[in-house]
């Protein structure tokens, strides 16, 4: 029978870090936080990144990265370097996203990311409703990114790493200004990719994609 765990104490209302502490007051010396960057977008990799914040951290700079500029996100990438946190990234490609749907592709991301780590953590905490397939004792958390701090580091951590992926992807393909929407189904991308058609880091199975490659 799984152990009995204790997720969120009674007296931890916006403290992020309350349910690491109560984890590792169990007995799980190492809990990570696993979040995506990219399900989103019509174009590009999803990226998943996997972090160990060390306890006595300052966690509370560690936010849901969708709330913080690019500049912060960078500064906090540089922090977790600095603090020798653990982290993994897994990178899952647009022709993976293709073949096994983008929730799927969005866990095996999240998966590759854990397995980055220098060990597997004790206890893991994914972003979401699902869980990640792989034998480690986990809980998915709804909004996690708000309410770990771990999670919302691994945030930080998949968007700068899948940011400098697209602005990557600028350079071989600047007609469609990656650097700019990062592959995101904004207006103008949309209309670039109506007017010369998808590129081949571009996702077919996505409507907005797949409805040109019919035309």
């Amino acid at each position: 029978m799984p152990k009995a765990i204790t997720l969120w104490p009674a007296s931890s209302v916006g403290d992020t870090f309350a349910i690491e502490r109560s984890l590792i007051s169990q007995g799980y010396a190492t809990v990570a936080g696993t979040d995506e960057a990219g399900r989103g977008p019509l174009a590009g990799p999803v990226v998943a990144a996997c972090v160990i914040l060390p306890p006595l951290c300052e966690y509370q700079h560690f936010q849901d990265s969708k709330k913080l500029s690019a500049k912060a996100r960078g500064e906090l990438m540089h922090r977790l370097v600095a603090l020798q946190a653990p982290i993994g990234v897994g990178i899952v490609s647009p022709e993976e996203i293709d073949r096994l749907n983008i929730l799927q592709a969005s866990l095996l991301a999240m998966r590759k990311a854990v397995e980055k780590l220098p060990a597997l953590p004790d206890f893991l905490l994914v972003d979401g409703k699902f869980t990640v397939p792989m034998a480690v004792p986990q809980q998915a958390l709804v909004k996690g990114d708000s309410r770990s701090a771990s999670i919302s580091a691994a945030s930080i951590v998949a968007k700068v790493t899948r940011d400098a992926i697209m602005e990557q992807y600028h350079l071989e393909y600047p007609q469609y200004n990656f650097a700019q929407h990062k592959g995101y189904p904004t207006a103008e991308h949309r209309r670039i990719i109506r007017e010369i058609g998808p590129c081949p880091i571009h996702r077919q199975s996505f409507k907005p994609v797949r409805d040109c490659l019919v035309r």
